[in-house]
């Protein structure tokens, strides 16, 4: 279904009818990607005395199932500046509007002391002078691995500050990239692209300036078919009180401006 939005003064026209979901499902099986350390998730039916919350069990007419997981560590989330902060901010809170527009970008991390690193220049000449609400940035080689991967340990590419800085003057409000982090895995608790990117100077107490409704969404997968370019954003997340969701964006192609 083809329709017209109107967003900050400027209409966009996109088909309804063909979402690209660029999430990760949560899933207790071997398929579900992994990061900083944990176990898979769990998906297990409720028991309670003789009850057995499946339908497969006999034991119950309906599947009622408790779930344990980690919302940074095994799947696509959104998170708010409350993960670094010693104040709590809740994503719930934080985020109020979601559609934005969007660029999608492909990066492939350069060689620096050891570490893949995505830099502000491959981000500056990948955007070409687009200023978008929302920046999606997909690495290179964009293996399905991504899918599954257990990403503990193995030192995954991460941002420079220098590019998370550049990301935040060019008034990006959300991040979106297929990496369990922005930051390195092992920085010493340093998190310098985090608070570059929310402006955050003091975890401890939060300066007014700190970017208090900006997200950063981690562990997206962009199928290597879908084209860089222009895109409008829906960012949904699950509404819970905690820095980060579970969620679910979903970008529509731009067909003209």
């Amino acid at each position: 279904m083809k329709t017209t939005i109107q967003h900050n003064d400027t209409t966009y026209n996109i088909d309804l009818s063909k979402p690209i979901d660029i999430s990760l499902p949560i899933q207790n099986n071997e398929q579900n990607p992994i990061a900083w350390y944990l176990d898979q998730p769990e998906i297990n039916p409720v028991v309670m005395g003789d009850f057995v919350g499946s339908v497969a069990s006999g034991k119950s007419s309906t599947n009622f199932n408790n779930i344990l997981f980690n919302p940074h560590g095994h799947g696509t989330h959104t998170e708010c500046l409350g993960h670094i902060t010693k104040d709590f901010y809740s994503i719930n809170q934080t985020l109020k509007t979601f559609f934005f527009t969007a660029e999608l970008i492909s990066i492939e991390p350069e060689m620096i002391n050891d570490d893949f690193v995505i830099t502000k220049n491959q981000i500056e000449k990948a955007l070409n002078g687009s200023n978008p609400e929302a920046l999606i940035i997909r690495t290179l080689p964009n293996s399905t691995e991504k899918k599954h991967k257990n990403y503990s340990n193995t030192n995954p590419a991460y941002l420079s500050e220098e590019a998370a800085v550049f990301i935040r003057e060019i008034g990006v409000e959300h991040l979106l990239i297929d990496l369990p982090s922005v930051d390195k895995e092992a920085d010493e608790g340093k998190l310098v692209a985090h608070k570059a990117f929310w402006n955050v100077k003091n975890v401890k107490e939060v300066n007014a300036d700190a970017r208090f409704i900006c997200t950063i969404t981690e562990l997206v997968f962009i199928d290597s078919e879908v084209a860089d370019g222009s895109y409008i954003l829906n960012l949904q997340i699950a509404s819970f009180e905690n820095d980060a969701s579970p969620s679910k964006p979903i970008i529509y192609k731009v067909e003209s401006i």
